[in-house]
């Protein structure tokens, strides 16, 4: 059954992806209310309302559930008991279990390998001497990532064919955390679908974005990307196993290696709407957005289809600089986050640039 026009929608969390939430949700007619602990937050400043609070502050996730029909949620690390609790007054989309596979990256990655989707060699690693033996095993060389809260490339260390040996001290210098080392990846080219799923089980998938990263922070997504039929369908279809095995409601986002062959290796899963779909709202009819609230709505999924080629850039920092001459090109959608400070590394906004 979907919600009435009217209807308020819990957003837990009030950055970007909160705001842009909220203003699908004003189009289709829903009120929105957000939990974030600062004030004035993005999301807050087009949203009908805030409760400025933790994310996981009881009283506030209370309140939240009394005032909501449903609750989402717009980064992936929201405390799943948080989501859990509100899912025990009102529903909650995504599931909490796709919050508790997503924050762990060697709980995602067995997820991932238990459904049949291939991914990069792992171990975990909790000492300098379980790290020398998973260095031994990678030949001398890999990713050490943090296992839970890193984005953006923050909490990793990349080992090239190092010798395998002397890393003391490194697993303090992580931070005394699970870690996870991954095997280095000779890959072509990283995508990442977007895709939805609805409370009845429908799916829709937009076509895969080809991203560069810079700093380990996305800067650029080009639609189409540089891949074949087959790997797009092959894209599509892992990501519309993963929604089906998490019986999930929602948008999500999917990273993988594209390697010479054009097989995929899966990186990561974001529960959430997807910095690299943020090309969806210049260039379909229904974008990123409008379709997790229509999924988490109970509403028809919309089109996935795109009318146009793009190119999606985040503004980073003092790319701020940029705007005037933005606003002064054709055929430039640009949005803007509503951040008060600009600082090295922060996403300020993005622009999508139409292809015609």
């Amino acid at each position: 059954m979907s919600l009435a026009p009217g209807s308020t929608i819990g957003i837990n969390g009030g950055g970007q992806l909160g705001r842009m939430l909220a203003m699908a949700a004003a189009r289709l007619g829903y009120r929105t209310i957000v939990l974030e602990p600062q004030a004035d937050c993005p999301a807050a400043q087009v949203a009908n309302r805030q409760i400025t609070a933790d994310y996981d502050d009881p009283a506030a996730l209370a309140e939240l559930a009394a005032a909501s029909a449903v609750v989402t949620y717009e980064f992936e690390n929201v405390p799943v008991a948080a989501a859990e609790a509100l899912a025990a007054r009102v529903p909650v989309y995504p599931p909490p279990r796709a919050l508790e596979v997503a924050q762990d990256r060697v709980t995602e990655k067995s997820f991932l390998n238990g459904i049949g989707i291939p991914t990069a060699e792992f171990c975990p690693v909790d000492n300098d001497d379980q790290l020398t033996l998973a260095l031994k095993k990678f030949n001398g060389s890999g990713v050490l990532k943090t296992r839970r809260l890193g984005y953006d490339g923050k909490g990793q260390r990349v080992f090239r064919n190092m010798e395998t040996g002397g890393f003391a001290g490194t697993c303090e210098a992580m931070g005394n955390v699970p870690l996870i080392l991954e095997s280095l990846v000779a890959f072509e080219r990283e995508i990442s679908v977007i895709a939805a799923r609805g409370l009845d089980g429908s799916v829709a998938a937009y076509d895969p974005a080809e991203n560069v990263h810079r700093d380990g922070i996305l800067r650029i997504s080009t639609i189409p990307a540089g891949i074949g039929p087959e790997t797009a369908a092959a894209a599509k279809d892992a990501a519309a196993k993963i929604l089906a095995a998490l019986d999930y409601v929602g948008i999500i986002g999917v990273e993988f290696f594209v390697l010479a062959d054009g097989s995929l290796l899966a990186n990561e899963l974001a529960p959430r709407v997807h910095n690299s779909g943020h090309w969806t709202e210049a260039a379909c009819v229904v974008s990123q957005f409008e379709q997790h609230i229509r999924a988490v709505a109970g509403l028809p999924l919309g089109s996935p289809a795109r009318h146009c080629d793009c190119v999606m850039e985040n503004l980073v920092g003092d790319d701020m600089l940029k705007v005037p001459a933005l606003l002064a090109e054709p055929d430039v959608m640009l949005h803007l986050y509503g951040k008060a400070e600009s600082r090295p590394g922060r996403k300020m906004g993005h622009f999508t640039r139409i292809r015609r």
